[in-house]
């Protein structure tokens, strides 16, 4: 309703007081943690404008005068799919459905804008620059993961989140080595789903809606080592002493582009090996055998 409140009040209402061939509109995505301001700077980089972000870190005026965009990056479908469709109709812009999680679709998103901003008239030359930005992007990127990826390969992760990030993150772990024994979908579209099996395989476990006493079950289980989620199933997680990260919109790091990859990745290294994990395993003092306790102070 709020998107289409934007179509019908305000976007086209103001004009930019100039256009170039690199102006683009980004849909559907929030900047929590400040994300969008790590994607920036390789766009900044490459000459390709924001015009509008919508709804993050966006000005009234920039959404007014959205629809002068040349091309559009639809982030978040769920949300905002009605206001990338209806601005192809009406305007002309050409949009794709991508993501800035994980490091190959981070670049297949600078790719993606680069080729549709061409095919709107830019110079070709701006493929072949984005290639470079890519390469050197990926080559930092991945020298930094692989330190960590030695130490998470075979780690298995419960995903439960929704909508773009469930096959975005899905990828991004994938690529830190790490295998996803479940993820939940209840905010994800049919093609959300459809990207998700083509990760994880036809048998990929989704879940509409895991209630508290299920996420409990396969963490007590040993099913998965760690828990992404949002705050509010934090303390399932922590009831059965295992290592838990946020991942939804309260978060307090950002996770958005290369940078953010490695800072995924580096946040649940943190989390998996913090000491305080082994700690809180062991049994309290009272629930140790007197025989045992005597042993350990002999000890």
């Amino acid at each position: 309703m709020a998107g289409e409140a934007l179509l019908d009040y305000v976007i086209g209402t103001q004009e930019p007081d100039f256009t170039t061939p690199y102006d683009i509109n980004i849909i559907g995505e929030y900047n929590l943690a400040g994300e969008l301001w790590q994607v920036k700077p390789l766009l900044d980089e490459l000459g390709i404008r924001i015009l509008a972000c919508i709804s993050g870190d966006a000005k009234y005026n920039e959404v007014a005068y959205s629809h002068r965009a040349k091309a559009a990056m639809m982030v978040c479908s769920k949300a905002m799919i009605n206001v990338a469709r209806k601005m192809e109709e009406r305007y002309g812009i050409p949009f794709f459905e991508g993501s800035f999680y994980g490091i190959s679709d981070m670049s297949e998103s600078l790719r993606q804008i680069a080729k549709l901003l061409v095919q709107q008239g830019a110079p070709e030359e701006l493929l072949s620059r984005t290639e470079k930005v890519i390469f050197r992007e990926e080559k930092k990127a991945w020298e930094a993961i692989n330190y960590y990826r030695k130490r998470l390969e075979g780690k298995k992760v419960l995903l439960i989140t929704g909508g773009v990030k469930s096959w975005s993150v899905v990828s991004a772990l994938q690529e830190g080595g790490m295998e996803i024994v479940g993820t939940s979908v209840k905010k994800s579209t049919t093609e959300d789903k459809e990207k998700i099996k083509e990760l994880m395989g036809e048998d990929a476990h989704m879940f509409d809606d895991m209630r508290p006493r299920d996420m409990y079950a396969m963490l007590k289980e040993s099913r998965a080592d760690i828990m992404l989620s949002g705050g509010r199933s934090q303390f399932v997680a922590l009831k059965v002493k295992m290592p838990w990260l946020d991942i939804n919109q309260e978060r307090h790091h950002a996770y958005a582009g290369y940078i953010g990859m490695v800072e995924l990745v580096k946040r649940i290294d943190l989390a998996l090996f913090h000491p305080v994990w082994e700690q809180v395993r062991k049994p309290a003092p009272w629930e140790t055998k007197p025989e045992s306790l005597a042993e350990a102070k002999v000890a």
